[in-house]
């Protein structure tokens, strides 16, 4: 019989923000031998810690953690970067004998690792991205959003009109090479798993998804969050930055900016916030293979983990590497 390599283990847990996933990721390394890396496409960036909801050293628990506070606020960082990175990551993990735990809630970078999905199509060529960047600049990101729903009107009904970057890519894609990058993601995620994965989504009802989001918002506020975003500008970091874009960051530089008092930037960040959360869940239930945990369906939380790691087990991810007939 023909001899099959054994994928790399790869244990993914996300879901929707606030919902609870780093108190759970870091149990379950402990009880695995598993490190983390950060699925979170803003805590990558120093000096951008409470806004980010960043993991504090002492919460980690002695477990190691990947892929937070690699770069400053004003480098570039995309799910390309992020998925060499995350790849690095794995693989230095398991040849050290240790489980990798992808934890985090930003689906389309999972993806981006989980399938191994291709980006060569999006060229070294920065000249038309520059080009709509400056569009976006001028004529607003409605203007821009009305663009792709011309052109990609699948695109434009999954992304928000105030995610620039994102509507910019899928028009890049589209002048680059003709297709429809929502017709290129569905093919893309129609590829086998790269790895033995076993991925969670840890969920919970929305009102009390609702009110921890609140309280978040409010524990940012009183933690410094206002004086954070103080010394990010007087860095020299402006709201055209990608890092500037992320959710707190941009409605308390509308604030410090005179655009509205501080009330309407708490009502906005919280909104924009249960907003988001309702957009991971949506990109979430697109996905195969998915293994949802309600948290209404466990007594406790050792319960969650006890069948993570029954499913983790039943799928052979704790087995030693080798080859298998």
């Amino acid at each position: 019989m023909k001899e099959e390599a054994v994928k790399q283990p790869l244990i993914i847990l996300t879901g929707p923000t606030a919902v609870g996933k780093t108190a759970l990721s870091i149990k379950l390394a402990k009880k695995v031998g598993g490190e983390i890396i950060s699925a979170d496409s803003m805590q990558v960036y120093r000096h951008m810690d409470i806004g980010s909801a960043k993991i504090r050293p002492e919460e980690m628990e002695g477990v190691p953690h990947h892929l937070i506070d690699i770069l400053e606020p004003w480098e570039e960082f995309n799910v390309t970067v992020f998925q060499k990175k995350a790849k690095e990551a794995i693989a230095d993990i398991e040849s050290r004998g240790r489980i990798p735990i992808l934890a985090g809630g930003t689906g389309f970078y999972i993806q981006a690792v989980l399938y191994d999905i291709d980006f060569t199509e999006n060229k070294e060529d920065t000249s038309i991205r520059k080009a709509l960047e400056r569009t976006a600049q001028e004529k607003g990101a409605e203007y821009l959003h009305q663009m792709l729903k011309e052109v990609d009107p699948q695109s434009a009904a999954q992304i928000h009109a105030n995610n620039v970057k994102r509507v910019v890519r899928a028009l890049e894609f589209f002048m680059q090479t003709g297709q429809k990058i929502s017709e290129h993601n569905e093919r893309e995620r129609g590829r086998e798993s790269a790895y033995n994965a076993c991925y969670f989504v840890l969920n919970d009802h929305r009102e009390t998804v609702y009110e921890r989001i609140d309280r978040r918002v409010d524990k940012m506020l009183a933690e410094g969050l206002v004086e954070e975003v103080k010394a990010l500008k007087k860095m020299g970091c402006t709201r055209d930055l990608v890092s500037m874009q992320g959710l707190g960051y941009k409605e308390i530089l509308g604030f410090l900016d005179g655009e509205y008092d501080l009330d309407r930037a708490v009502y906005l960040i919280k909104r924009d916030t249960r907003h988001f959360a309702k957009r991971q869940l949506t990109w979430f239930r697109r996905e195969r293979d998915v293994i949802w945990l309600d948290r209404q369906d466990f007594a406790s939380e050792e319960e969650i983990l006890d069948q993570m790691i029954q499913e983790c087990t039943d799928r052979k991810l704790f087995v030693k590497r080798g080859f298998v007939k």
